[in-house]
């Protein structure tokens, strides 16, 4: 990978982990770091997702995709807010 390739994974995978973050209510306390590793992690996975039913590659922009990637970081989002939540409490 090209380091183009890191820097837009990054780029991209800050934007789905703050929609992520956007769709779970509440306030959550994790880290910006593990946002941008939710956020890639949901990426990919949500990729993979959409290409295994038939809607990555579609004429537009991929909204379907998008959706998917979104879900997956909002669940992996309450997921980690409430694992690193509990964590920390005294």
């Amino acid at each position: 990978m090209e380091v183009t390739g890191i820097i837009s994974a990054l780029i991209i995978g800050l934007v789905i982990g703050v929609l992520g973050r956007l769709v779970v209510p509440g306030r959550q306390s994790i880290p910006i770091w593990l946002t941008i590793v939710i956020g890639i992690v949901a990426a990919l996975i949500g990729t993979a997702i959409a290409a295994a039913i038939g809607v990555a590659d579609t004429r537009g922009i991929d909204w379907i995709e998008l959706v998917i990637q979104v879900v997956l970081a909002g669940v992996g989002v309450a997921l980690a807010a409430g694992l690193y939540g509990r964590r920390s409490v005294p």
